[in-house]
């Protein structure tokens, strides 16, 4: 971002949003964290950054109405993102994601805030028809969850047509590591319950976990094991300050963020050995329906619109970073 900024973030208490604020303010910005602390965590909200505790649908348009200091942007994270939860309970995510989503869009047009940054997801294309997937392939989500996800896209791509809205949306696929900084704060993934890979492939190293479940290994893959498109979460928070520049009034950007590289669940189950140095039981059981063989991003749209290129794309790095999030956390949680 080429100046300072006032940003609203959306859910800046969870994973993504606290590293994506750390990152903001680390540039100088003035930033506001909107969370409801429903999944995210008041200790995860970085020192510096004001706090509003509250839901998009009842406080967005408070906190954005502010008439001294005008807000320039809004980076919006604040979602369900539960793909199995989405499934048994459908309607939380139209509520959560959909229709929070339009009244954030309303307070932002009543407010004058005309730039937004949308944390959309992979999940919205559904089975890949080929890969690396761009940008044009089939939207065709296979559950609520990217469902949910790809109406609001188009509820943005309305938005910035009627109204002039300058909006661009990211769609991750698996993002993972933590930002560390020098005075030894991290930020990094924790959900409850944790249905990430490589935070529960840690879990088993730190001895929360007897092992690890492989769903399937008889892919057509190198080694039978879905594999996937990982990219650090650092990386990721680059992209958010790349994109709030990049938007252009009346345009809705999207691009896909990933590293253009699939590593397969057994390469990032041996990778935590190496890094942790803890053997990895693991148990290989059936497949899970709906798990595509491979998922793999084209991030050129992402290079060539806003200027943006994955620097920590090596697994064991990524692994390395997260291994050291999960042991300050477990630590944390130990000395309770």
């Amino acid at each position: 971002m080429s100046k300072a900024k006032k940003v609203l973030v959306t859910g800046g208490a969870g994973y993504v949003g606290s590293v994506v604020t750390k990152h903001l303010l680390e540039a100088g910005h003035q930033v506001t964290v909107l969370d409801d602390l429903s999944t995210g965590f008041r200790d995860g909200v970085p020192d510096g950054a004001a706090f509003v505790e509250g839901r998009i649908q009842d406080t967005a348009a408070r906190v954005l109405s502010s008439p001294d200091s005008p807000y320039d942007a809004v980076l919006h994270f604040a979602a369900s993102s539960q793909v199995g939860e989405s499934v048994v309970n459908p309607e939380k995510y139209w509520r959560n994601n959909v229709v929070g989503t339009l009244e954030l869009l309303t307070a932002m047009r009543q407010a004058g805030v005309r730039t937004l940054v949308f944390s959309s997801t992979a999940a919205t294309y559904g089975e890949p028809k080929s890969v690396p997937i761009t940008e044009d392939d089939p939207t065709l989500p296979t559950n609520p969850y990217g469902a949910s996800k790809l109406a609001v896209d188009h509820m943005i791509s309305s938005e910035a047509a009627a109204h002039g809205l300058a909006a661009v949306s990211l769609r991750y696929f698996n993002v993972a590591g933590a930002h560390l900084t020098p005075d030894g704060t991290a930020y990094g993934e924790r959900h409850a319950p944790e249905s990430h890979l490589i935070p529960l492939v840690l879990q088993v190293a730190l001895g929360q976990r007897e092992s690890i479940s492989v769903y399937g290994d008889d892919y057509p893959t190198p080694d039978g094991t879905c594999v996937r498109d990982y990219i650090h979460v650092a990386d990721l928070a680059d992209a958010h300050l790349l994109a709030v520049d990049a938007a252009t009034p009346g345009e809705h950007l999207i691009c896909n963020l990933g590293n253009g590289n699939g590593f397969s669940v057994t390469e990032v189950i041996e990778t935590v050995r190496q890094v942790t140095g803890h053997p990895i039981p693991e148990v290989t059981t059936l497949r899970r329906g709906g798990d595509p063989a491979v998922l793999v991003a084209s991030a050129e749209r992402a290079r060539q619109r806003l200027g943006w290129k994955p620097s920590r794309a090596d697994l064991a790095g990524i692994v390395r970073d997260a291994w050291t999030f999960a042991q300050h956390l477990h630590d944390q949680e130990s000395s309770k």
